[in-house]
C-alpha cells in the first residue's frame, strides 16, 4: 500500500489549547494536586517531572476537558514551537498548560507515537517555525497546527517505524540514568571526603585549625588563574564578528552533561572575543543569571569530549562566567564544591532575587568563599575515575542521538524501508 498525505487535523479527534485568561489564574496554583504541563517542562520529547506547578482537585474537575491521557501529544503553543512530547501513563490526568496545545489522535487511523516522531522531525520543526506568528515570541494556534501536512503509511508500518525509533530512545534514556547515578556517586564521595572530611586515613591525619595537615584553605579567587564574563556574538558575520563558534548557555548545561550537543547555537565572534573567552579543558562555565533562582549556580566542567563536539571556538554565553582554575586539582575541587553547595543549599545565600524576573548571583561575595584544597590529586583519583565513566557514556549518548536524528527523516520519508 502507498503512503498518503494527510493534515494533522484530519487524523485528530481533538486539538485544543490549555485554559487561559479568566479560566485559570496564578492565584489558583497550589503546592500539590494535579500538575500543569508548561513548555518549560517539555524537554527532549519528554515531560520533566521537576519544578512543576499544580492545581487543586476543585480546578481539576472544573477544567477536566484540559486533562491529558496516555497516547496524547502536546505541542508548545508559544516560544520554541518545535517542542513536542508524547504523553505516557506517568502523566495520565495531568493538565494542559495555557501555552501548550493538546492533540488527541484517532488511533484507528494512525499510531500516536509515529505521529509524535513525525512532528519532531527537522522538516516539520522548520515548517512550524515558518508558519508561527510573532517576531519576538513565535506562536501557533489550533488552526495552524491542524494544517500541518504529514505522511501516513499503513498502520503496521507506522508501528514498525515508531518501534525502531523508540528503541533508540530507550537506549538514550538508559544512558541518561547511568550518567545520573554516576554523578550522584561522585557527589556522595566528594561530600564524604572533602566536606565531612571522612577521607581514607582521616583517623590518623592531624587537623590544624580545621584543616587536614598539608591541605590548604583557599578562596575561590585564589583557586583561579582568571575569570571573565561570557559573550553572545552575532547571528551572521558582521564587521569584526567573523569567527564562527558555539555558545554554551545556562540552559545547555544539563544537556551537555547528558551528551546532547545538537541545540547549542552557533554565533559569530570577534578574534579578540575568541582569544579571551574560548573554553579550554578544566575551565568551568558558571551560570550567573536566570529567571528560575534555583538554576543560578549551575556549572559545567569543560573536558576534551565537550570541545570535540562543540569546537575550539566555543565560548560561554553572556549570563555565564568562565572560571579558569590554576590546575586540575583546583578545577575538580572547585567544580564538585559548587555541586555540593547547590545540592546542600549552601549556595542559596549568594542568589539574589531580582525585581524584573531575572535573578542574579552575588559574584564578588562568592569570590571570597573559602574551600579546602587537598595536598595532592590522590584523593581525587576515584572521582576522576567516575567522571571518565560518565564521559564514555556521554560519548555513547551523543552517538545514539546523532544516529537517531539521521535515521528519523529517512524513515519518515520512506527512504529507508522497514
Amino acid at each position: 500500500m502507498s503512503w498518503e498525505t494527510v493534515k494533522l487535523g484530519d487524523i485528530a479527534t481533538c486539538i485544543q489549547p490549555g485554559p487561559f485568561g479568566s479560566q485559570l489564574h496564578n492565584s489558583d496554583y497550589s503546592e500539590s494536586g494535579t500538575p500543569i504541563i508548561m513548555p518549560k517542562d517539555m524537554i527532549d520529547g519528554k515531560i520533566s517531572h521537576s519544578n512543576l506547578i499544580f492545581v487543586g482537585e476543585e480546578h481539576t474537575k472544573r477544567l477536566c476537558r484540559h486533562q491529558v491521557h496516555a497516547g496524547n501529544l502536546m505541542v508548545a503553543r508559544k516560544g520554541d514551537v518545535r517542542k513536542c512530547v508524547f504523553i505516557t501513563e506517568n502523566e495520565e490526568g495531568w493538565m494542559t498548560g495555557s501555552d501548550c496545545l493538546k492533540v488527541a489522535l484517532n488511533e484507528g487511523t494512525c499510531y500516536p507515537r509515529f505521529i509524535y516522531y513525525q512532528l519532531r522531525s527537522p522538516f516539520i520543526g522548520r515548517w512550524l517555525e515558518k508558519i508561527s506568528i510573532g517576531a519576538t515570541m513565535p506562536s501557533i494556534n489550533t488552526g495552524l497546527l491542524s494544517s500541518i501536512e504529514l505522511v501516513l503509511p499503513p498502520l503496521k508500518e507506522q508501528k514498525q517505524i515508531a518501534d525502531i525509533l523508540s528503541a533508540y530512545d530507550n537506549l538514550i534514556e538508559n544512558n541518561q540514568k547511568q550518567i545520573k547515578l554516576l554523578e550522584e556517586a561522585a557527589q556522595r564521595l566528594y561530600k564524604e571526603w572533602f566536606v565531612d572530611l571522612h577521607f581514607p586515613g582521616y583517623e590518623n591525619t592531624k587537623i590544624v585549625d580545621g584543616v587536614p595537615e598539608g591541605w590548604e584553605r583557599k578562596t575561590v579567587l585564589d583557586c583561579l588563574e582568571m575569570h571573565i564574563g561570557g559573550g553572545w556574538g552575532k547571528e551572521s558575520p558582521v564587521g569584526k564578528n567573523t569567527l564562527k563558534g558555539k555558545v554554551i548557555r545556562g540552559t545547555d548545561i544539563n544537556d551537555i552533561k547528558a551528551g546532547k550537543y545538537t541545540d547549542i547555537p552557533f554565533r559569530f565572534h570577534t578574534e579578540n572575543d575568541i582569544k579571551n573567552r574560548a573554553l579550554k579543558p578544566n575551565d568551568i562555565v558558571f551560570e550567573l543569571s536566570n529567571g528560575n533562582i534555583n538554576n543560578i549556580g549551575r556549572c559545567l566542567l569543560i573536558d576534551d569530549l565537550i570541545l570535540k563536539n562543540c569546537g575550539e571556538n566555543t565560548i560561554c554565553a553572556s549570563f555565564c562566567k568562565l572560571f579558569r582554575p590554576l590546575d586540575r586539582v583546583h578545577a575538580l575541587t572547585l567544580y564538585w564544591e559548587i555541586q555540593d553547595m547547590q545540592l546542600s543549599g549552601r549556595m542559596f545565600p549568594f542568589k539574589k532575587q531580582g525585581s524584573n524576573g531575572i535573578n542574579n548571583f552575588a559574584f564578588e561575595e562568592f569570590l571570597s568563599y573559602e574551600l579546602l584544597i587537598p595536598n595532592n590529586d590522590t584523593l581525587l583519583k576515584p572521582i576522576e575515575d567516575i567522571m571518565l565513566k560518565m564521559s564514555n557514556i556521554q560519548n555513547q549518548f551523543a552517538l545514539l542521538i546523532q544516529a537517531r536524528d539521521r535515521l528519523l527523516p529517512k524513515l519518515m520519508s520512506g527512504e529507508v524501508e522497514v
